[in-house]
């Protein structure tokens, strides 16, 4: 499937969470094993020229997209999960939410220094999510090798709070 077929996969719901936001939906696209197979497949495609050890991906639909996408490349995943949800000892990092703060954590022995790290979300929208899970995963020592999305909401510009990563993004909007 192409990119533009497995946009006709997800669907649209207006004025959630609040009225003007056009919410992209991708259960549609989760529950067509064909389409979501395709789409961890596209991924791979993108990133396979690149050189990383791991996946990282932050709670809990980054879990959906990078775990795949982990095992599709042979590579382990590292989750950043909210705070208090991990059982060994962890770093965190704050991020903020539309009215709030919110915390994700990694275990400190997740990624060892100098290993090479791919984060993966569903949505790139402003990076705000993202950028927490680069900042756990180069706390720790790792590199962050590229940043890979299934979704990328063009107009809210989220790749320029990423400048200095690379981007990959399979559909756009």
């Amino acid at each position: 499937m192409t990119p533009e077929q497995l946009k006709e996969k997800i669907r649209i719901i207006m004025d959630f969470p609040k009225k003007g936001i056009s919410f992209k939906d991708i259960t549609t696209l989760l529950k067509d094993g064909e389409a979501f197979k395709a789409a961890i497949k596209g991924l791979a495609e993108l990133v396979k020229d690149k050189e990383f050890d791991l996946v990282a991906g932050p709670e809990a639909r980054g879990f959906i997209i990078g775990a795949p996408l982990a095992y599709e490349l042979g590579k382990g995943f590292i989750p950043a999960r909210k705070k208090g949800k991990l059982p060994g000892e962890t770093i965190k990092a704050e991020y903020k939410l539309e009215y709030g703060t919110d915390i994700l954590e990694m275990h400190k022995d997740a990624i060892f220094n100098g290993q090479k790290v791919l984060v993966v979300d569903d949505l790139l929208a402003t990076g705000g999510t993202i950028f927490t899970t680069i900042e756990l995963v180069e706390k720790l020592g790792g590199k962050v090798v590229g940043v890979a999305f299934l979704i990328e909401l063009t107009e809210l510009n989220g790749r320029e709070n990423l400048r200095g990563y690379e981007v990959f993004s399979l559909i756009k909007y």
